[in-house]
């Protein structure tokens, strides 16, 4: 992830924040480091962050241009997040299954105001056998062969370099070192789907606040707020959660997808919901 030994030095992460497939984070670094002079502000190291989609989209093809960039950034709005098969996770694969972009948040009672907690995921790891929902080990039910074949011996096998980029934001005040540790509950999430990291696996995680802002310009003394520790259980207990419902949110969110080098299937939804169903699991996900 670019930037990143930028953030962990000064705290601040500043600019738009990409993620794009492994091959493209040059361009699209770049392009957000010419869009934001083209505004009237200079960035140094722009964080953009990758996954690998080299079996759905010709990576090595380099077909993401800086256009791409410029046109995620400006067309950002509040509102429903796109998931699945859009952005970068466009031609992701998760836990066997077609995956990419998803999302989920919740709020916050805090002891004086709300707070809100989101997450967006790029999800592009794991096997079918791995995938656990709402705490149901789904994927030992499914039958075999419905999705992308990584198993052993395979050619198309990702068993070993399948990764995630998981993006928490909050408009709780917290400092650097409180940020990091919400970015940590983030495994906590991804291991309640299944996921075990595997070896090779880019695992990465950025927690961010919106709290404070303009105090990466400021200088000489001045003051911030800031959440005491003993009030961050909530947004332990929502980060993990909205991490956990993010992941397979980009699986239900996804369709079925013809690429380079085959086709990746959908989950199937209408089985997922007559395994939840057997295992009494429906309502508390519908809940």
């Amino acid at each position: 992830m670019t930037g990143s030994h930028s953030i962990e030095e000064t705290g601040f992460l500043q600019g738009p924040f990409m993620i794009t497939n492994t091959c493209s984070v040059g361009v699209v670094r770049d392009a957000v480091d010419e869009w934001a002079i083209r505004h009237g502000s200079i960035l140094h190291l722009s964080t953009v962050a990758e996954t690998s989609d080299v079996h759905l989209n010709d990576m090595h093809g380099f077909h993401v241009t800086k256009e791409h960039a410029f046109a995620a950034i400006e067309s950002a709005s509040p509102g429903p997040v796109a998931e699945g098969n859009v952005g970068g996770g466009t031609g992701m694969i998760c836990y066997g299954f077609k995956g990419g972009t998803g999302t989920s948040s919740r709020v916050v009672d805090g002891r004086d105001r709300q707070y809100t907690v989101g997450v967006l995921v790029q999800t592009n790891h794991g096997n079918a056998r791995q995938l656990v929902v709402a705490g149901v080990p789904v994927g030992l039910e499914l039958p075999e062969g419905l999705g992308f074949d990584r198993g052993k011996g395979s050619p198309l096998s990702r068993e070993s370099k399948s990764s995630i980029i998981i993006v928490i934001a909050t408009d709780a005040p917290l400092m650097p070192h409180q940020l990091k540790r919400i970015a940590r509950r983030a495994s906590l999430g991804l291991a309640r789907t299944g996921s075990i990291s595997a070896n090779g696996s880019g695992d990465i995680f950025l927690a961010f606040s919106t709290a404070n802002a303009g105090t990466s310009e400021r200088s000489g003394e001045f003051e911030m707020t800031a959440l005491a520790n003993t009030e961050m259980n909530p947004l332990f207990e929502a980060t993990v959660q909205a991490t956990e419902e993010a992941i397979i949110n980009s699986l239900i969110g996804a369709e079925t997808m013809e690429g380079f080098e085959g086709k990746v299937n959908a989950l199937p939804q209408n089985l997922l919901l007559e395994i939840l169903r057997k295992h009494n699991r429906l309502n508390a996900v519908q809940k």
